[in-house]
């Protein structure tokens, strides 16, 4: 038996292949939408696909079953458990079983018994996995969004990003009768989880790609829990803020994700279509070096890094209803933009332009927009002046390790629909942790009026290390 692991770092989202050799075949547990990472696999090994399953109706990025089914002719296991509510709308297809605790999946040898394990969703599921030629001793669990490295799956993602009212305590108290599933297995019993540190879907997750059971019973801080109404306090507080594209993975992860077939290759622009682009009702994306980007901004256009948060800003930035187009260095990057983008379900991508365009572009229209850059030192003397405003884009959990003494706090998420909290006529210092993200956040302001802006090129990171004054939130 064979079982290799797959991993998103943009989205810290992980999938499996099990895979039989004796029976050539093997089965995917929840796949992305780029498949061809489990094709390549499954051809090295000589194994066909011929089934595809997942633990929940994913949140924070598109599920790859259908697209995945619709390729190989793999038969697709969902999850019958839940409400009406949280029923897969595309359950009547030909090709689809649906499963339910107690249920069972063979591959070949393989088995993977469904176990039912509400709470980060009502449907949600997780696979014991045991090889019959070996042994009848479960090898493994496949947790899904139920069990983390350090943490479990959290519960309010239903009542903050979904907006259904009235879930989240519901779904803390199922989630640690779920826990309680796991004491009857074995301590060397594996855990392969859905995700590793930096996804949204938990609190403290950590960066080791497996585990066992045995140690997170005395490591994960919810396996150790023995009181409910405890692990309820503990589990709904400090959650980081939910993405606001989360509501639309939901929506078209339960409706089924559209087949695409292959990935468009977006075709690259002419530099005389540019400035309608720019004008038009589009999304236009800058992907290029940062450094670039502060020096040249175009007008209407939102700079996102291709840095390891990409996928996630993307999704709390870039609209759904508008067709989207790039600003970038080559080709190769937008194809990675596109394959990124794709995970999440931004599919309408119609082009992109390269720097020959876009310096065109501003030959023909004057000079492009420019954002200053600052150190931490120069940043404490410009807000002595009286005229400046520090604004904090970090999160809400980052905010609370302690900040700049008088600095104004919007995560860069919420940052365009509350713009009206900024005075206007002042400078803006925007800073993150590292750099990053104040780019971005320093784009959209630009974009929205803000004249006179300033980015901290090492963010709140260097700010500490100048041995600046830090603020306690406890202080405040």
């Amino acid at each position: 038996m064979i079982v290799k692991r797959f991993y998103d770092e943009k989205l810290a989202q992980a999938s499996y292949m099990i895979g039989c050799p004796a029976a050539g075949e093997a089965i995917v547990i929840d796949p992305s939408r780029n498949i061809d990472q489990y094709l390549e696999a499954a051809k090295k090994e000589r194994l066909k696909i011929t089934a595809v399953t997942e633990t929940h109706i994913h949140a924070d990025f598109l599920s790859g079953i259908r697209e995945l089914s619709n390729r190989t002719g793999a038969r697709m296991y969902l999850s019958d458990e839940g409400d009406i509510d949280w029923k897969y709308g595309f359950s009547n297809e030909p090709l689809v079983t649906l499963v339910r605790d107690g249920d069972t999946i063979r591959v070949g040898p393989a088995r993977l018994d469904v176990m039912a394990t509400p709470g980060h969703t009502p449907e949600h599921i997780a696979f014991i996995l045991t090889d019959e030629a070996t042994s009848e001793v479960p090898l493994g669990a496949f947790t899904g969004d139920f069990v983390f490295v350090g943490d479990v799956g959290r519960p309010d993602l239903l009542e903050r990003a979904a907006n259904i009212k009235g879930t989240m305590v519901i779904g803390a108290k199922q989630q640690y009768e779920s826990v309680q599933k796991l004491k009857p297995f074995k301590d060397g019993m594996i855990i392969w989880p859905g995700h590793g540190s930096g996804s949204a879907c938990g609190k403290s997750l950590g960066g080791v790609p497996v585990s066992s059971l045995g140690y997170e019973r005395v490591s994960n801080w919810a396996l150790k829990s023995t009181d409910s109404d405890a692990f309820v306090d503990e589990i709904l507080k400090g959650q980081p803020e939910p993405p606001t594209y989360f509501a639309m993975m939901k929506k078209l992860n339960k409706e089924g994700p559209a087949v695409l077939g292959e990935v468009a290759k977006p075709a690259r622009q002419s530099a005389e279509s540019l400035t309608d682009v720019l004008s038009g009702e589009n999304t236009v994306v800058d992907i290029r070096d940062s450094g670039k980007v502060m020096a040249g901004l175009l007008p209407g256009s939102v700079h996102i890094a291709m840095a390891k948060g990409f996928t996630n800003w993307a999704g709390w930035l870039v609209p759904y209803d508008k067709p989207i187009y790039f600003l970038a260095e080559s080709e190769q990057q937008v194809s990675q933009a596109v394959r990124d983008l794709v995970t999440i379900g931004l599919d309408d991508v119609r082009g992109w332009y390269g720097p020959e365009e876009i310096q065109s572009y501003a030959s023909n229209n004057g000079e492009l927009m420019t954002v200053e850059q600052t150190r931490a030192s120069e940043m404490a003397d410009m807000a002595a002046s009286g005229n400046t405003v520090i604004l904090d884009v970090r999160s809400a959990t980052e905010r609370e390790e302690g900040f700049v003494p008088g600095s104004l706090h919007i995560p860069l998420g919420y940052l365009e629909s509350r713009l009206d909290e900024l005075p206007k006529g002042k400078r803006v210092i925007v800073h993150c942790a590292g750099g990053v993200r104040s780019c971005t956040a320093a784009s959209i302001l630009k974009n929205n009026g803000f004249q006179d802006v300033c980015n901290l090129t090492g963010g709140f990171d260097e700010y500490v290390e100048a041995g600046l004054r830090v603020q306690e939130p406890a202080l405040a």
